[in-house]
């Protein structure tokens, strides 16, 4: 099996990210938008419930 005589191997290569469209780009923007909503909301009762349970132990 021959190599070509490529100085830069191919599995270090990285492809060129395509230009997307808006519409795919703001969607994205969306589900990153949505997905951090749901993760303060997940934390804050996560915390709403840590601090129910320190005043529970201490009485």
């Amino acid at each position: 099996m021959s190599q070509p005589d490529d100085p830069v191997p191919t599995s270090s290569r990285v492809a060129k990210p395509v230009a997307k469209a808006p519409a795919a780009e703001l969607s994205r923007e969306d589900r990153l938008k949505a997905a951090l909503k749901a993760n303060m909301a997940r934390r804050k009762a996560q915390a709403r419930a840590r601090a129910a349970q320190d005043d529970n132990e201490k009485e």
